[in-house]
């Protein structure tokens, strides 16, 4: 296997090792934060980003099987943060199918996407919401209505575009389309200077290429922020 770390010169153990302590002193104030249920969502909400953001770090150090445990119970605290949540907190889901993706847990996905659904996201009128939508239906295979959810969110200015094409063409199952969406989203990532839990991973172009991986459609990239 690669030395990863060195090839992107990144430590990845470092990251891993400031998320897993992040998570364990958010858990150690949790009991804190029960008579408070806006303080509670909003510490589970910090919880699975820690959680998440040692996964994407495991992921990008090629330890697979430690990223899915990281990123199963990130979906989780998401998943508990959201009943207490403000209305239209749509982020919960979507990190929760997102990291579900990630860890290869698909029968996990299909049950947050079915989770994101019931809640409401496809009546949403934000496109997070419509976004949260979009992804689910991939997941579950329903490739006409992901297509109208990611169809409603491409043409928004307050939605990145090249994220709603990408949906939109593998709901479609077009490859070049898709090629060409999902490489302008690689480069949007490697134009910011922040990410998730401050990890430099395309973690949302991860999800896309997962979701098109399951239709033969993924492309060929390469890029520091992704896995080797």
């Amino acid at each position: 296997m690669p030395d990863q770390e060195a090839e992107a010169g990144t430590d990845w153990q470092a990251h891993i090792a400031r998320e897993d302590a992040r998570y364990a002193d958010g858990e150690s104030r949790l009991g804190d934060a029960e008579s408070d249920s806006g303080a509670r969502q909003r510490q589970l909400t910090r919880l699975g980003n820690a959680s998440a953001g040692a996964g994407l770090a495991l992921l990008m150090a090629g330890r697979r099987d430690e990223a899915a445990k990281r990123l199963v119970r990130a979906a989780e605290r998401y998943r508990e943060s959201f009943p207490e949540a403000p209305p239209g907190s749509w982020g919960r889901p979507i990190g929760a199918i997102k990291a579900r993706i990630l860890a290869g847990d698909w029968e996990g996905a299909a049950a947050d996407a079915d989770w994101a659904l019931a809640a409401g996201a496809a009546a949403a009128d934000s496109p997070i919401g419509r976004y949260a939508a979009a992804l689910a239906y991939l997941v579950l295979g329903d490739s006409e209505q992901a297509r109208v959810h990611a169809d409603a969110i491409r043409v928004r200015d307050d939605f990145p575009a090249e994220v709603g094409d990408a949906l939109a063409f593998i709901a479609a199952d077009d490859v070049v389309g898709y090629a060409l969406a999902v490489e302008g989203v690689l480069d949007s990532f490697e134009s910011r200077e922040e990410y998730l839990e401050e990890i430099p991973v395309a973690d949302t172009v991860l999800v896309l290429q997962a979701l098109a991986a399951q239709r033969g459609l993924a492309a060929e990239l390469s890029s520091p922020l992704l896995p080797a």
